[in-house]
């Protein structure tokens, strides 16, 4: 060791994390209550200690220095001391090695042993022993790094938000059946980014992915020893460090070239990341970054029991976005994946953690409010889960302006809905209106609600009306795990079937439910599969299956029923895109009217009946007609008539007056049915189907007149 320096050489508190300029390395970490900090040095397998350097100085809390001999490539950790005195919120314990909560790249992974935990376990003191065993033979390294890359004449797509349809897929799971890309790459970004995927993805018509989490995780002990494993990844360990596995070349700049590919398509991508949490846990959790940089800076404690996490995300700890060097580690985060990365945007973990202060939810929270002045962030999307499991948790559509939200009610509301549920009608009805009575707020637009009938946690759409029941005894929790609550239908049979009759059923409703989430307004997401048919063989919590349950099966694409469901829903997109009554770009409240005698939405029954508020009330009608009338740029205005009957039986519908040339354009009854006639101004909608026609006119009259309320808005 003796050829390091005893100390680095002083430098700039800032930057944080580690630096190279051409010459040698800028080291900072912050760790405010830390009494010294060492910076650590390793061989480049990351199995020999070779120095331990003294950070010479402290700013504000800022431990820095520099460091002339680092180059790119150099692996490096460190060991903090301070108190170990749990009941003050305190647990340094310099003989474990940590990862730079910065760190920009890992080399080797975490083999899980005793050792890095700060307290000795099985001691009988439980947190309050100390373990004095050395963890860095068990721990990742950080990798200082060269972030050059050639990112020639690449574009952001920008697609306006009304424009929008993400598609939600897992970098792993969704590549590794693939057969046209090269097997050492499946799985990882160099699939990702591969022409043929690009091309799918282009040709299926979504304008961008959102990444389950790729930001460096754990794999949880307790699956490990399972033989299972942290599948989805929302585990963080490293808020800047791609996840190791998803690049097949151990190359930071394979993601950055599969974010070009996509980009060159115009195809955004949106990452889901994790900030309301990290891998760490609860106190009794192993100390391998920010607990050993200070406990009571980066975690929410109880504040009459400080050696006590709060937990409101119920995964053992919550970060603390009340303190303002962990605000400013969440934003260099979002910055740095978006400059270097080049990411669109961002979808939030459990965004109501992001928005707590000491009183609960806040909308106007410090980190909502650093996120939404930043420059740089307010050109990309950001989308929240709006819930958590702390008290108040459940916040749709109450976050500030700019944010879109996922929004649960669709998915419930309409899942019901198909599912033939009472009372049901009027719900479906505000779904398709783009929950106006959620997000029609301080100016918002309907595409602030992200609508979705599937995602990742829950049932595929194949298995939303494959299964009555959750069948996730694969996952070692004796089916226990999961939701109850999955508002799905079999329609004949548990799990797969070989009766026609039940396959047609369930084809004709997954048509069904893919019009609805396609027609109705707001940002549309899709689930990665569900075009084709995607199962998951009822897990409806797969977040530990990392095998056949969770890839994607590509195979179920070249059969006939996945070939014509993809075809359909291309179909889907494509009239979405080519029809402004069907985008959403405002809301509509029946207030005005872009033709003469006509409103901008109206609903009817199936007697072409505009609806009063006694038909609202009835619970057993299950028959919608919903009328959009929306002007375009040309002076022209899109009318579209969008039928749903959830009953069993056929049900006559008359088109309502005034009579315009509507067209068949979509019947997912006859998915082969497009743009037909209509005869005597009525037209058979089969049970348990959609139908949407459409109409394109030119205004007799200029302006939207403002009309009185008349019951054309929902009750």
């Amino acid at each position: 060791m003796s050829e390091f320096p005893a100390s680095l050489l002083p430098a700039m508190p800032y930057p944080l994390g580690a630096h190279w300029d051409g010459r040698g390395t800028h080291f900072a970490v912050f760790a405010g209550h830390a009494e010294s900090v060492k910076l650590c040095l390793f061989d480049a397998g990351g199995r020999h200690e070779l120095a331990r350097i003294d950070m010479p100085e402290c700013t504000d809390g800022v431990w820095h220095g520099y460091l002339p001999t680092a180059r790119p490539g150099q692996l490096y950790g460190y060991r903090v001391d301070g108190p170990y005195n749990p009941a003050q919120g305190h647990r340094f314990n310099s003989h474990k090695l940590l990862l730079d909560p910065y760190a920009r790249q890992l080399a080797g992974e975490l083999r899980w042993h005793d050792a890095l935990y700060g307290y000795r376990i099985g001691s009988g003191r439980g947190d309050l022993s100390f373990d004095r065993r050395d963890s860095a033979a068990y721990m990742p390294k950080a990798v200082v790094t060269d972030d050059r890359f050639d990112w020639g004449d690449d574009r952001p797509p920008r697609v306006p938000w009304a424009d929008t349809v993400v598609y939600e897929l897992h970098v792993r799971g969704f590549t590794m059946t693939r057969g046209d890309v090269p097997e050492a790459e499946r799985g990882t970004f160099g699939a990702l980014g591969s022409p043929s995927v690009v091309e799918y993805l282009q040709r299926l018509g979504v304008t961008a992915v959102e990444l389950l989490p790729v930001q460096a995780f754990v794999r949880d002990r307790r699956l490990l020893d399972l033989g299972l494993t942290n599948y989805w990844g929302y585990n963080t360990l490293g808020y800047f460090a791609p996840d190791r596995a998803y690049l097949s070349d151990g190359a930071l700049g394979q993601m950055k070239w599969a974010v070009k590919q996509l980009h060159a398509a115009g195809i955004e991508v949106i990452l889901d990341v994790v900030y309301n949490h990290t891998c760490e846990g609860s106190e009794l959790g192993p100390t391998l970054s920010f607990r050993g940089f200070g406990e009571s800076s980066y975690y929410r404690l109880l504040p009459d029991n400080p050696r006590h996490h709060v937990n409101d995300t119920g995964c053992g700890n919550t970060v603390n976005l009340s303190h303002p060097q962990v605000i400013r580690l969440v934003m260099d985060s979002l910055r740095y994946w978006v400059e270097e990365f080049h990411v669109d945007g961002f979808r939030f973990d459990l965004g109501t953690t992001l928005g707590r202060e000491t009183n609960g939810f806040d909308a106007g929270a410090g980190f909502f409010d650093a996120l939404l002045q930043d420059p740089l962030l307010a050109r990309i999307k950001l989308i929240s889960e709006p819930w958590d499991l702390g008290p108040g948790g459940y916040q749709v559509g109450q976050h500030p302006p700019r944010f879109a939200e996922w929004n649960d009610r669709f998915r419930d509301d309409v899942r019901r809905y198909w599912r033939g549920d009472a009372g049901t009608r009027t719900a479906l009805a505000a779904r398709l209106q783009g929950s106006a009575e959620l997000f029609d707020h301080d100016r918002r637009r309907p595409w602030a609600g992200v609508n979705f009938v599937t995602a990742h946690d829950g049932f595929t759409l194949q298995d939303l009306v494959s299964y009555n029941a959750k069948h996730n005894q694969a996952n070692g929790e004796d089916n226990r795990d999961g939701t109850d609550r999955n508002e799905s239908n079999n329609w004949g049979a548990e799990g797969p079937s070989e009766d026609a009759a039940v396959i047609a059923q369930r084809e004709k409703i997954k048509r069904a439910f893919f019009g609805t989430l396609l027609f109705a307004h707001g940002t549309p997401m899709l689930l990665a599969g569900d075009e084709f048919g995607q199962t998951q063989q009822g897990n409806n919590n797969a977040y530990c299956q990392d095998s056949a349950i969770t890839w994607i099966d590509w195979t179920l694409l070249e059969g006939e029923r996945g070939a014509a469901l993809a075809q359909f829903v291309r179909r889907l997109l494509a009239v979405r895109r080519g029809n402004r009554a069907l985008q959403g770009r405002r809301f509509q409240h029946g207030r005005s009217e872009p033709l003469p005698g006509m409103r901008d939405v109206a609903w009817f029954d199936e007697r072409g009946v505009e609806l009063a508020q006694v038909d609202w009330d009835n619970g057993n009608a299950r028959v919608l007609g919903l009328r959009r009338a929306a002007a375009r740029d040309d002076g022209t205005v899109d009318v579209i008539l969008l039928i749903a009957n959830a009953d069993g039986a056929t049900h006559p519908f008359k088109i309502p007056q005034p009579f315009l040339d509507f067209r068949v354009i979509v019947d997912s009854e006859r998915p082969s049915v497009e743009d037909a006639d209509i005869e005597d101004g009525w037209y058979d909608v089969a049970g348990h189907s959609l139908v949407l026609l459409a109409a394109r006119t030119a205004p007799e009259l200029p302006g939207e007149p403002r009309l009185p309320d008349a019951g054309a808005h929902l009750p």
